[in-house]
Order: C-alpha cells, then structure tokens, then sequence
C-alpha cells in the first residue's frame, strides 16, 4: 500500500506519518532526503530523529537526498513500513544538483518503482507547495511547478492521500485494498 502524506510546513505531517507507520506492525524504515546545510538544519533533523526514537519502537533510517528508487528497492520488496520524508526536499536536492537531467532520470525511476510496489507499505510525507503566491524567480516557479507534477502522479499511484493540516489530517483519496 501506498500513501502520499501533504501538509505545509509543521502542519503534523511527519508526525502523522510515524503514527500510521508505527500502527502498521512491521519493521519499520525511515528514508531520510535531507541534506544538512547549516545549524537550522541540523536542528530539524536532530529533532525527527528525537520523535521517532520517542516512540520505543526501533526504526532503521536509511539518508538518501538524491537517488531515491534506488534506496527503497530493497526495502518495498519485503513485508516493512517505510517513511520517506520528504519528497520536496528531494524535488530540491534533484533540482540544484550539477546534472540538469538528474531530476528527471530520479523522478521516472520513483514511478517505475512504485507502479510495481505491492508488499511493503510506503508512507511518502510532502510539503504542499502550490497554495500560494506564483513564486518570484526561475528556480522557485520550476521547484513549485515540479513538486505540484509529482504529487499529482504520485497521487494517482497512491491507494491513499491524506492532507495534514493543524495536525488534522484529512483523507483526500482512499482505495480499498
């Protein structure tokens, strides 16, 4: 099973996340995109990392900012949760990196991955971008326009979607299994 988790920024996504991944009973795998630039960043990470050791419950995380389909092959074909939080800050990662192909090669390799994902369950946490203000500059107008493409794909993949707001999360779209 598949569920896109979108929410703004600390809407209770993540955290919504780790309490439906903890729920599920399996092990549990945590797929981090972040790359850590500076002290503010540093501190996000240190204090996901605190809430998910909060919970008793052991996860393994796996740091991947870019190659994304590659880290959960192994995973989504045995009987695990995975989180992978969050798919924006891969959008940036992808989009900022020297390649200007890299984005697109990572972003078809997700889909082909998760077009033949059936066993494991994969929680993707997203920041909704796209309620906003047009952004001023090129990069920004791209970033927004990419993430909103991949969460309307990712959203037609998924068996569930559920938006996050004020730590209320609201399903959008539920299929039965």
């Amino acid at each position: 099973m598949i569920e896109l988790v979108l929410g703004g920024a600390r809407s209770g996504k993540s955290r919504y996340a780790e309490q439906t991944a903890l729920a599920a009973e399996k092990p549990l795998f945590y797929v981090a995109t972040a790359t850590v630039y500076d002290d503010e960043m540093r501190q996000r990470v240190t204090r996901h990392q605190s809430d998910r050791t909060s919970h008793h419950q052991s996860w393994t995380t796996v740091e991947e900012p870019l190659c994304l389909a590659d880290a959960l092959t192994p995973l989504l074909a045995r009987d695990v949760c995975v989180v992978v939080d969050c798919l924006t800050l891969w959008v940036t990662n992808c989009l900022l990196h020297e390649d200007s192909n890299r984005w697109q090669a990572e972003k078809l390799a997700l889909y082909s991955l998760l077009e033949n994902t059936s066993t494991a369950r994969l929680i993707m946490v997203t920041n909704e971008v796209g309620q906003g203000i047009v952004p001023l500059g090129e990069l920004n107008r791209r970033f927004v326009d990419e993430s909103g493409w991949l969460h309307q794909e990712l959203a037609q993949l998924a068996d569930k979607v559920t938006l996050v707001t004020a730590g209320l999360p609201l399903t959008l779209k539920e299929e039965s299994s």
